[in-house]
């Protein structure tokens, strides 16, 4: 019986210890932080990807610029390039082997996204939801000039200089049509893909394409059309105003959030012209399905609003349109310009000094801040006059001041850019290809000088970036768990 006592009290104590332990577990448990935890119901029900994150930059990657590439993955919550569990490992697209890939076009509303490889021209769909290659959705000539890619996905434009072509892949049909059209350099299209624009160099052209129905003749004054044998597409002069012409080295076009109007950019003395302005065009006049019926055309301009600062790209909030470009100084050199336009009356509200360059990125970021990135910045006139000359800035649209970003001071040699690039310049990081808003987390990204650099949007500081850098040269960014497509 004694023997048995023991036994029976061993045995209790055995429990007792075996329930506070699991007591202590399920309290350690509830205190644990549970860094990678989705929600029983994801955001419009987006699969939870393998990574585990649920901020992820995309980072386009070239290696060594011929033969290796890649799509990396960086948690932009915590600005790591790997798992908080694991160090040593990293995050890529699987089955993506192109070796440059130079430009993203991101729609996380549609979970996917397109990435265009300049040196094969090849194009490839992402499916985000399994951070791998979804399809080839064609491929296109090398160094094109520009990409257009439509939400619907039905499309993709491209203009190439180079082969003076004006291509069009329709991804539903698996086809590829090459209209001849010599020099053109910038293709434009509105998100329903109805308007498709096209600009030639060193001209004051502009086109758009006419897509035919099922056995109809070619359109009359068409530059071209293919196939020659029962034509799909065509592409056609857009003629100007005939009172007063206004297009001025037209560079792009800006659609209206409404549709009902094309800013055309006229870049203007920066692209080898003499004004630069925006040219507003009525889009009923330029869609897709408006066919000529004689070689004569009326002008859809409806009118043009002065942009002496520049214009090369251009954004709207719904009421203010904001236009970044260069104006030319007395000592021959160009500098940068934020220009505020209010959208119902067409006017002028504001001019505001940026950094110099190349403009071509304009994004919206928390803390109701714009930012505008360009390159080739060296050259122009802060360079010269040993001022700041970055090539990102940081607009605060509700105390209307820019700020180009990092701060740094050329003229003291104590000054430094806080996380030098390989150029070893310590004022300067180079050009900025890419840029996306991590939404909610008060930052952005960037593909600046061929690496990655972050900043905060309260005060445009930069986060350190010891842990987010890549291995080989940074080309462009994007967000792929933001909530819209206006994140990049």
């Amino acid at each position: 019986m004694k023997n048995r006592s023991l036994f029976t009290q061993s045995f209790c104590a055995q429990i007792l210890c075996g329930l506070l332990l699991a007591v202590v577990a399920v309290g350690l448990t509830a205190c644990e932080t549970r860094y990678y935890k989705f929600p029983t119901y994801t955001f419009a029900d987006r699969p939870v990807p393998p990574s585990k994150l649920d901020s992820r930059v995309m980072v386009g990657v070239t290696v060594d610029g011929t033969s290796q590439g890649k799509l990396e993955i960086l948690d932009g919550k915590r600005d790591l390039r790997n798992s908080i569990f694991n160090p040593n490992s990293t995050f890529s697209i699987s089955g993506y082997s192109a070796a440059y890939p130079s430009q993203i076009f991101n729609f996380p509303e549609q979970i996917s996204g397109f990435v265009y490889s300049r040196n094969d021209g090849s194009l490839n769909i992402i499916d985000y939801g399994t951070e791998a290659v979804k399809q080839s959705a064609g491929t296109l000539p090398a160094n094109v000039d520009s990409i257009a890619v439509p939400d619907g996905f039905g499309h993709v434009y491209a203009a190439s200089s180079a082969t003076g072509q004006l291509a069009v892949i329709d991804i539903a049909a698996g086809r590829t049509y090459a209209l001849n059209l010599p020099n053109v350099y910038r293709v434009a299209a509105n998100t329903g893909d109805t308007t498709v624009l096209a600009m030639v160099r060193n001209s004051n052209l502009i086109y758009r394409l006419v897509k035919l129905n099922s056995a109809q003749t070619a359109v009359p004054g068409s530059i071209d059309c293919q196939p020659q044998t029962n034509p799909v597409y065509c592409v056609v002069p857009v003629p100007d105003s005939t009172s007063t012409p206004t297009f001025d080295r037209p560079v792009g076009a800006y659609f209206s959030i409404d549709g009902s109007t094309a800013y055309v950019l006229n870049c203007g003395q920066e692209c080898g012209g003499k004004t630069s302005s925006l040219t507003m065009m009525q889009t009923g006049a330029l869609l897709m399905t408006t066919y000529p019926t004689s070689a004569s055309y009326t002008s859809p301009v409806t009118g043009s609003i002065a942009v002496p600062g520049g214009a090369t790209v251009a954004l709207s909030d719904g009421s203010t349109l904001y236009v970044a470009g260069q104006q030319l100084q007395t000592d021959g050199l160009f500098a940068g310009n934020l220009t505020t336009i209010d959208e119902a009356s067409k006017t002028v509200t504001g001019t505001y000094s940026i950094s110099d360059g190349n403009h071509s990125k304009l994004l919206f970021a928390d803390n109701n801040t714009l930012w505008i990135g360009s390159q080739s910045c060296a050259t122009g006139e802060r360079a010269a006059k040993k001022q700041n000359y970055n090539c990102l800035t940081r607009f605060d649209r509700t105390a209307k001041t820019a700020a180009i970003v990092p701060a740094v001071d050329p003229t003291n040699s104590a000054s430094s850019v806080p996380y030098p690039n390989s150029n070893e310049n310590q004022y300067y990081y180079g050009d900025l290809t890419g840029i996306c808003w991590v939404q909610n987390q008060f930052k952005v990204y960037s593909a600046y000088g061929g690496q990655i650099h972050a900043f905060n949007t309260t005060d445009g500081s930069e986060i350190n970036n010891s842990q987010i850098t890549v291995q080989g040269t940074a080309l462009d960014v994007a967000y792929l768990d933001a909530l819209t497509n206006d994140a990049n």
